[in-house]
């Protein structure tokens, strides 16, 4: 693809930015165009106003889109076909039961988001979504009271856990990119994912699930009840199938972990082998097969049943695939054109405290181009040599990469790929998204800086 170098100013930039998200919105919400055909406009119709040379625009569209599936398309379908296994074999139900039945119906929301807080820390955010999913439809089946009540404290928890605790990316990258110590890091993520989550997660998701009841999908697929097994599988081999990739996962992330400090080679045949059985793609790929010979064969399902069951998954979220992509795209597009670079350009030449400085670079970048894990490390590039001249350490260093996760996943909107998927997920329109995932998002964000300043004065 030829060099492009943008020669417009930041204000035009920035206002081409401003009217791209108000069109998109217009189209969704005013003219009831479907979002993936809005997104793919959009994202042409600003390729070409910002600039990008004509020979430029379709590898920038495809690649941006390309990049996004690659990343969300065999997480979401390998994690619906092992959701499904489990919704179908009444595993979701019988795990869901035993969670009622320790933590009692008024604290059924607690219990997933602790589930979820557990489970997310190796797992990526949407993959973990999706595996819970069919558990978080059941308990709000059973329970009623609306899916948010359920829904607002899982997403959540994995979100928090995404964004401020290692091993996953984001701060992984921050840390080594401003010298901080991972290990105290993954301590400092914990005290702030925590609180985050009680507030952000569980009072938020309590106050808006009453002010906004939506109903509980039937799950992934229309036919759901008239496949249940009417004998299900324990809780416990629910437990250990769920734990499965989560195991593999963590692995894999722990050797990167290892990598990095220095404890075992990069260039060693088993630890390559080792990871690769640890990608995420394929840990799920692992449990999908794991899972359909132990609901399958082993209670007595043909392989064709099972092989109907897994191909009923994918149904129904190829459209909130396509449609994530689509908001990859855009985000693309953004960060093609030099619109992330013109905010954070202008914010840290404003001569502000380094924290504040990061975490307002930080936001400026997920609002321009939408993901927190790029918001973040390229956020931490930017404000690296600062650093490094304050000569900051320990826990000043720590409370720093804070800082910059919580500016990251700020005011999520179309350009984010999760807000997307969780939109569609929870069957909401792209008001109700804003009020709630958007509103969430916002609170982590803010949450999060606000602890971290404490940690930083305290250190």
């Amino acid at each position: 693809m030829p060099e492009f170098e943008q020669t417009l100013g930041a204000g035009a930039l920035i206002s081409i930015a401003v009217g791209a998200v108000a069109l998109l919105l217009l189209l969704i919400i005013q003219f009831r165009v479907h979002a993936f055909v809005a997104l793919i406009l959009v994202s042409l119709l600003t390729a070409i106003i910002a600039g990008i040379p004509a020979a430029n625009i379709l590898t920038t569209l495809t690649s941006a889109f390309g990049s996004t599936l690659g990343g969300v398309a065999l997480l979401v379908g390998l994690g619906a076909m092992l959701g499904r296994m489990l919704e179908i074999s009444g595993g979701a139900q019988a795990l869901a039961d035993a969670l009622v039945a320790r933590f009692g119906e008024k604290r059924a929301p607690m219990a997933l988001g602790i589930a979820s807080l557990f489970f997310g820390f190796p797992i990526f955010f949407d993959a973990g979504l999706v595996v819970m999913l069919p558990v978080v439809f059941t308990v709000g089946r059973r329970l009623g009271g609306g899916l948010l009540l359920y829904g607002i404290p899982v997403a959540t928890a994995f979100s928090v856990m995404h964004v401020f605790v290692p091993p996953h990316p984001g701060p992984v990258a921050a840390a080594e990119l401003l010298g901080a110590d991972a290990g105290l890091l993954i301590l400092v993520g914990l005290v702030v994912a925590i609180p985050t989550w009680i507030v952000a997660g569980q009072l938020f998701g309590a106050w808006i699930g009453k002010l906004i009841v939506l109903p509980i999908p039937d799950g992934f697929s229309a036919d759901a009840a008239a496949d249940k097994d009417l004998n299900p599988p324990s809780p416990g081999l629910v437990v250990s199938l769920l734990l499965l990739p989560l195991i593999l996962i963590f692995i894999n992330t722990g050797l990167d972990f290892a990598r990095v400090q220095g404890w075992v080679s990069k260039e060693a045949g088993w630890f390559q082998l080792a990871r690769t059985l640890g990608a995420t793609p394929i840990a799920l790929l692992i449990s999908v097969l794991v899972a359909g010979y132990v609901l399958g064969p082993m209670r007595g399902r043909s392989a064709v049943k099972v092989e109907r069951i897994l191909d009923s998954a994918l149904g129904p979220v190829c459209s909130i695939i396509l449609i994530t992509g689509a908001g990859g795209m855009f985000g693309g597009v953004l960060r093609a054109s030099g619109i992330g670079k013109a905010l954070s350009d202008g914010l840290s030449d404003i001569g502000l405290p380094v924290l504040v400085a990061g975490f307002l670079v930080a936001t400026a970048l997920r609002v321009a181009q939408g993901s927190a894990t790029v918001a973040l490390i390229t956020a931490a590039g930017l404000i690296q040599p600062a650093v490094q001249a304050a000569g900051y350490q320990g826990l000043q260093l720590s409370a720093i990469v804070i800082a910059l996760a919580s500016g990251s996943v700020m005011l999520s909107h179309v350009n984010d790929s999760g807000f997307w998927l969780v939109g569609r997920f929870f069957n909401m329109d792209v008001k109700t998204t804003f009020k709630t995932w958007s509103v969430m998002q916002t609170l982590v964000g803010l949450i999060g800086f606000a602890l971290s300043g404490l940690i930083f004065w305290a250190g």
